[in-house]
């Protein structure tokens, strides 16, 4: 069972996914560090544009920003997407479920076509 906690946690993870360019920042993260201009680069944005983007991820958990030396490199943290796996989890016997029927059909109307061969 989900806690409330979890649950609000699990909701700030999904809203800060929703956005294409934060699933930018983040797949980007996953390759290691990076700085706030690092990170701009490949984006129309302007740097507070992706600042904003940058607090919306560390709000909910998925990032972290350091402190080295002049710079604030960002370093992604893989917990909220464990728990967003976990949640997902619960249903896999439904999608699993739903692809065998579907394969099941499927090789039906393959038997259908090769009968009417």
């Amino acid at each position: 069972m989900i806690k409330r906690s979890d649950d609000d946690r699990l909701s700030q993870t999904f809203a800060a996914l929703a956005n294409s360019t934060r699933r930018a920042i983040l797949a980007r993260l996953a390759e290691g560090e990076a700085t706030v201009n690092e990170l701009a680069e490949p984006f129309d944005l302007s740097l507070p544009a992706i600042s904003k983007h940058i607090k919306v991820l560390e709000r909910a958990g998925l990032i972290t920003q350091g402190q080295k030396a002049q710079y604030r490199p960002c370093t992604i943290d893989v917990t909220p997407l464990e728990e967003v796996s976990k949640w997902t989890e619960q249903y896999r016997h439904i999608w699993e479920t739903r692809f065998d029927r579907m394969d099941d059909y499927i090789n039906q109307l393959k038997n259908r076509e090769k009968d009417n061969e």
